[in-house]
């Protein structure tokens, strides 16, 4: 019996199949941009945060507050030893590897930039090796962190708000330590007017908004 609610060309019986294919190509294209955008995410914060340490003198590296703040050495520390616990085995064991000293990554004691930089390395490094193996089919199995279930997507999601956080933070000591010498890593004082105005002489176009910035422009925000 045919619906009156539907246009008379629309026969579900011929085109529910190219529906139903046309909504798993649609399903496709958006796993496969998710996987792309929170790579970019990942490399956008991992840039920002090499240009801000790149500000930085040596000794400064390793100072703190007081004995109750994180010096930048220390969160880079605690970065890399997230990541090799998260992102080690990603998908077959918990996020919270057995081996992680969470406690020690807190500890200020590296002793170089040279040392500092392989640490940060290898933290990245895992996490992009990992990542890379992800695929569309992967983001709704469920995996652990301390026992606690998440779909892949979740642990993902988890991972680009915690990691961000850390590296404003190293941002934040880096442009203090660097006072009037500070090159900034956004849109400096006083330049917004002139920075919109640029973007807005440009047509519409779609672009991810990690692109400028991995291309060397800086993240406007």
């Amino acid at each position: 019996m045919d619906n009156p609610a539907l246009p008379k060309y629309c026969d579900l019986k011929n085109y529910e199949g190219t529906f139903l294919i046309s909504g798993l190509i649609n399903d496709l294209i958006m796993a496969n941009d998710y996987i792309n955008s929170v790579k970019k995410q990942f490399e956008m914060y991992k840039v920002l945060g090499e240009r801000a340490m790149a500000q930085v003198p040596d000794d400064k590296l390793f100072w703190q507050y007081n004995d109750d703040s994180n010096s930048i050495a220390t969160i880079v520390k605690h970065l890399a030893g997230n990541m090799l616990s998260r992102w080690t085995d990603f998908l077959t064991t918990d996020g919270e590897k057995e081996w992680r000293d969470r406690e020690a990554e807190f500890d200020n004691d590296i002793k170089s930039r040279a040392e500092l930089m392989d640490i940060w390395n290898k933290g990245w490094a895992c996490l992009f090796s990992a990542i890379n193996q992800v695929t569309d089919d992967d983001l709704q199995r469920l995996i652990y962190i301390r026992n606690m279930g998440h779909t892949v997507m979740e642990a993902i999601n988890r991972q680009v708000t915690h990691y961000p956080y850390h590296v404003g933070q190293i941002v934040f000591i880096a442009k203090m330590v660097s006072g009037s010498e500070w090159v900034s890593l956004s849109i400096p004082r006083s330049e917004s007017k002139k920075y919109n105005e640029a973007k807005f002489a440009q047509p519409k176009h779609k672009e991810h908004f990690a692109d400028e910035y991995l291309k060397g422009d800086g993240p406007k925000v």
